[in-house]
């Protein structure tokens, strides 16, 4: 469903927040190039059959390819694993952050009427619908600008990737054919992913839907097709109605952490008997619902009994931090608090006003971040890499609140020695 996870399958980052190498193995040599272009014209040619015996016209075909090149960012992100992974406690942070719960909440409120009338036909809890929004496009704000074919044809010519590669590609010009969207629309993410919530091509084919009834399956511009498709996809997943994914927990000393993971789920009350809390004092709502608990970071981080449908959301997008991030978002849309216990290692979020500032101070020192906007997005986390690596840190990329102390500290150094080199010097 979703960019990488979808794709790699492991736990980890958004697609977004991934930073990856080109591997020795892919550096290109005199004539590589050239070679993985012919390579690619030659299953152009060769798939051209295939697409013709499930039903894609010639014209649309040619017209597709016309031009296309392996694309070599999709070469890149497929080709290795990440150099990094941030903390769960650093993931969080931002993916959770206060402008994004502040522009979830106005979007729950001003689409108020649609999401309810999606939940009561799917079932699926509206504030998940809106956090599954925002973390897959910031609500739409950025749904991918790579063209699809390209993409999923660079998956497809070759390696690990490549059955993947060719079903989405199939099923992304099949839509082109049935007339379900022009090819000028079939842009995305570099897995193929499309839309407000990010559907690859076949589970728009199996799940999206006409909400708003004009006679199209819409989830790039109309809204309303993008929630209810999304919907409808975690509903035929087992979506549970009316519960939720999981609590945040209190362990007592001396537990047993052995007892986290998938394979020791049992019924909150058992868990209860064990001397496992709700923070700040709450109940459980149902005892005999079944949980497995989860420890993100370890004993010294947040615990969390997981549900079904924490497992559903992975089903959207294949990693236990984006799920936690999904449904600690649609908690904190409904007026939810923050976790109780802090991460491990002083993880802070930035604020809103501190995401502008660092921003701003990168961008005066010559740092590309893109818009300032108080997104810290894929061009302001490398902007921070790079600061990182000329102060000689742990260059992970995380906006920790120490990078803008360290940029607030080069300022002010930066005035100090502008004030020395003017003022006068002392008379002999």
């Amino acid at each position: 469903m979703s960019l990488l996870f979808r794709l790699l399958a492991v736990a980890g980052l958004a697609g977004a927040l991934w930073v990856v190498t080109l591997p020795a193995a892919l550096t290109l040599a005199p004539g590589a190039a050239e070679a993985n272009e012919a390579a690619y014209r030659r299953f152009v040619k060769s798939f051209r059959a295939t697409a013709r015996k499930s039903g894609i016209s010639g014209e649309l075909y040619d017209r597709a390819f016309k031009g296309l090149t392996p694309d070599p960012v999709v070469v890149k992100k497929n080709a290795h694993q990440p150099e990094f992974v941030l903390s769960a406690g650093q993931y969080l942070s931002l993916t959770v952050s206060d402008t994004r719960i502040e522009k979830g909440r106005a979007r729950l409120e001003e689409l108020g009427s649609v999401l309810d009338k999606i939940e009561a036909r799917w079932g699926v809890d509206k504030h998940v619908l809106v956090a599954i929004w925002g973390m897959e496009t910031n609500f739409g704000l950025f749904k991918g600008d790579m063209n699809v074919v390209r993409s999923l044809s660079t998956l497809g010519y070759r390696g690990r990737r490549a059955r993947f590669g060719r079903s989405e590609l199939l099923a992304a010009l099949k839509i082109v054919q049935r007339g379900e969207a022009p090819l000028e629309a079939m842009v995305g993410s570099w897995a193929g992913a499309m839309g407000h919530t990010q559907f690859l091509p076949s589970n728009f084919t199996r799940y999206a839907v006409d909400f708003d009834g004009d006679g199209k399956r819409d989830i790039w511009e109309t809204i309303p097709d993008a929630l209810a498709s999304t919907a409808r996809f975690l509903s035929s997943a087992k979506w549970q109605a009316g519960k939720t994914w999981g609590y945040e927990v209190a362990l007592p000393r001396r537990f047993n952490t052995k007892l986290a993971g998938r394979r020791n789920a049992r019924s909150i009350k058992r868990w209860q008997a064990l001397g496992i809390k709700r923070v700040r004092g709450k109940a459980f709502p149902r005892p005999a619902d079944t949980a497995s608990l989860f420890l993100p970071a370890g004993r010294n981080g947040p615990a969390f009994l997981i549900l079904r449908n924490f497992r559903v959301i992975m089903r959207y997008n294949a990693a236990t931090k984006y799920a936690l991030a999904v449904g600690h978002l649609s908690d904190r849309l409904r007026g939810g608090e923050a976790f109780a216990r802090p991460w491990p290692g002083g993880v802070r979020p930035l604020n809103t006003a501190e995401r502008f500032e660092l921003q701003r101070r990168l961008a005066a020192k010559g740092y590309e971040v893109g818009e300032i906007d108080g997104i810290l997005g894929s061009k302001t986390r490398a902007a921070v890499k790079a600061y990182q690596k000329e102060k000689k840190r742990r260059a992970d990329g995380f906006p920790h609140p120490k990078i803008l102390e360290l940029l607030r500290a080069d300022e002010g150094a930066a005035i100090a020695e502008d004030a020395a080199a003017v003022a006068p010097k002392p008379a002999n």
